[in-house]
């Protein structure tokens, strides 16, 4: 455990660092929230059992004059089904994982001084980023992930939606006995991802539509020598502006539904847990 919290104060602490760096570039816009999402039908590879979670994220996003920042914090906290190293399956403690994600955007037409809309696409871009996470489990993952690639910003009357494909070098860690390889460099792969959050009034009800989805192509052999497969995350949630609605102050308080659905978890097939069906509760609290 104390390895663990080491871990996630590292995670902590680049998290913060980069959420302060917006303001030295001279933001333009930005937005930041802590979040909760809740479930009871999250899977895990070569886990016949669903596992409920609970995850506090913190959320941070800003653009300045040549491109936005991004980034995303989970804490997930599983039950025993899930269980944390030493601990028995239905028994002892659940695992927790940290998960980071940051990507920036660099927006081409503002650099280079140009145009470069067309069709529905208002602005190109270069992304680039990176996702790192940690495990209690005897899996113990260390993941780090590396993507880029350009986007294309497509023209929202309010909103946003980007499509990127990037290129995407992963290495890994399994501290499990069952693994053959215990360090692991996996074959350089390509993500599409979607991302969007669209605002609308459904009457006098102020909400959002948001979300991503991700493709994963294959990444070559696991930790046994298996090919992975391609791999579909797709995570979207219908929110209500519930400050808007109750205390008369918009964008404060956020709450909805949200589903998780994910097919050949982190690459895996053809076993249990690695197709994932969840519907979760969702609140934010923007400040």
């Amino acid at each position: 455990m104390k390895q663990l919290s080491k871990r996630i104060f590292t995670v902590s602490a680049l998290a913060l660092a980069v959420s302060a760096a917006p303001q030295v570039s001279a933001a333009t816009w930005s937005d930041t929230y802590i979040g909760y999402r809740y479930g009871s039908n999250f899977t895990e590879p070569s886990n016949p059992k669903d596992v409920e979670k609970h995850i506090l994220q913190l959320t941070h996003a800003s653009g300045y004059a040549y491109g936005q920042n991004f980034f995303n914090l989970d804490l997930l906290q599983s039950d025993d089904m899930d269980p944390a190293n030493g601990s028995a399956r239905g028994e002892g403690d659940g695992a927790l994982e940290a998960y980071l994600t940051y990507r920036h955007q660099l927006h081409l037409g503002k650099v280079l001084d140009k145009d470069l809309s067309f069709g529905p696409v208002k602005e190109v871009a270069l992304s680039a980023g990176f996702d790192l996470n940690t495990k209690n489990t005897q899996f113990a993952p260390r993941k780090q992930l590396l993507l880029v690639g350009p986007t294309l910003k497509f023209d929202l009357p309010k909103g946003f939606a980007d499509l990127t494909a990037f290129y995407a070098y992963e290495r890994n860690h399994c501290g499990a006995p069952f693994c053959q390889q215990s360090d692991i460099s996996f074959d350089p792969y390509y993500v599409i991802n979607l991302a969007w959050g669209v605002p609308f009034n459904a009457g006098p009800v102020p909400m959002k539509f948001q979300g991503f989805g991700n493709y994963n192509g294959a990444k070559g052999e696991d930790y046994n020598f298996n090919e992975t497969k391609p791999e579909v995350l797709v995570r979207t949630s219908l929110m209500v502006d519930v400050g808007q609605l109750a205390f008369d102050k918009s964008n404060t308080l956020w709450a909805g539904v949200g589903y998780e659905y994910w097919d050949n978890k982190f690459g895996n097939h053809g076993k249990d847990g690695v197709d994932t069906r969840a519907p979760t509760f969702q609140m934010e609290w923007h400040f």
